[in-house]
């Protein structure tokens, strides 16, 4: 942006000398034909500062809020806030709109509701009256609300078109300790805002020219906003993956330490076990060796007792077997009697 720019767009023209405001003197340039004329010199250094600090606002998640009802500034106003996804008034500022959000809220909500009731077509089952009387409700919200219908809360900033003819906006930006940027002429006082761009605030060109240059920043701040995320995400994954990977290095070093030091139980055990095989097997032996004479003694001495035993035994043995053969004998004698006698 040049001063020539600024120029062309017929930003320099201010309202009659008879209607300026004086805190607006060190903004003006001269006066020519009983109207001053703005020094653009002035208007693109603060124009500069306020497109910076818009950006920055943005960039860290701000929401910026256009206003601008004046008729030639209604579609600008409109357009722009479309285009950057922000928010617009462009009908008349209804008193209370910010300091007293939790009213307006409600109707916002009457308004989504009765939008998606339009849309799903609920509305066809009421009767032709009733579905008339919801239609101008929809029209009288949408009216005023259209275009902060999806603000859920208050603004981050507010840029405003002539701030002279929005002045309730303005004390209640003020009142909220909310920044505002915005067009002043030369009968407005820029002591009311933190960001005054000294420009004529009733030309189409002007007022589109620098409503355009507050539109590229608002979307150059949601820019670097998405990369700053973006750019966190990517530093926070790598942080995560880093972390991951410092993690898995102490497992495995730790699993490492543990078999090493399991391995060096088994190197130091082996030996002792070897020492206690080799201190323990001559006792064994010793221990066989001492048993071994005790147990062919005990064998020698059962042996001839054994041996008596069967002595002692096997005579009453023979004894009890001829007894059974007697026995035997003379019952095979009896029994060939008896037939014989049968027989008689």
């Amino acid at each position: 942006m040049t001063i020539q720019d600024l120029f062309d767009a017929g930003s320099h023209f201010g309202h009659p000398s008879r209607r300026w405001n004086p805190k607006m003197t060190k903004y003006i340039f001269t006066k020519r034909n009983g109207s001053h004329i703005i020094d653009l010199s002035k208007t693109l250094v603060k124009l500069e500062e306020a497109l910076s600090f818009i950006e920055d606002v943005i960039s860290n998640g701000g929401k910026c809020l256009f206003v601008g009802t004046k008729k030639h500034a209604q579609s600008i106003i409109k357009s722009s806030a479309e285009r950057s996804d922000s928010y617009y008034i462009n009908q008349r500022w209804l008193g209370g709109l910010m300091t007293n959000f939790k009213t307006i809220e409600k109707r916002l909500e009457r308004l989504v509701e009765l939008e998606e009731s339009f849309a799903k077509g609920l509305v066809i089952s009421q009767t032709k009256r009733e579905s008339q009387k919801l239609d101008a409700e929809r029209g009288r919200l949408n009216k005023f609300f259209s275009g902060i219908k999806e603000m859920s809360e208050l603004p981050s900033v507010l840029f405003v078109v002539d701030i002279h003819r929005e002045n309730i906006a303005v004390a209640e930006a003020k009142k909220l300790g909310i920044p505002v940027v915005g067009m002043v002429d030369t009968n407005s006082n820029p002591e009311e805002i933190e960001y005054p761009i000294p420009s004529n605030d009733d030309g189409l060109r002007s007022i589109q020219i620098i409503t355009d240059l507050v539109t590229d920043s608002i979307i150059s701040g949601q820019e670097i906003s998405r990369k700053r995320q973006e750019d966190q995400l990517a530093e926070e994954a790598e942080l995560e993956r880093q972390e991951q990977e410092a993690r898995n290095k102490a497992q495995a070093e730790a699993s490492k330490r543990q078999t090493k030091k399991a391995e060096e139980k088994v190197e130091e055990k082996a030996p002792k076990a070897e020492e206690k095989v080799e201190e323990k097997a001559p006792k064994a032996e010793e221990k066989v060796e001492e048993k071994a004479p005790k147990a062919e003694e005990k064998v020698e001495e059962k042996a001839p007792k054994a041996e008596e035993k069967v002595e002692e035994k096997a005579p009453k043995a023979e004894e009890k077997a001829k007894s059974k053969t007697k026995t035997s004998k003379k019952a095979k004698t009896d029994s060939s009697t008896k037939e014989e006698d049968s027989e008689k």
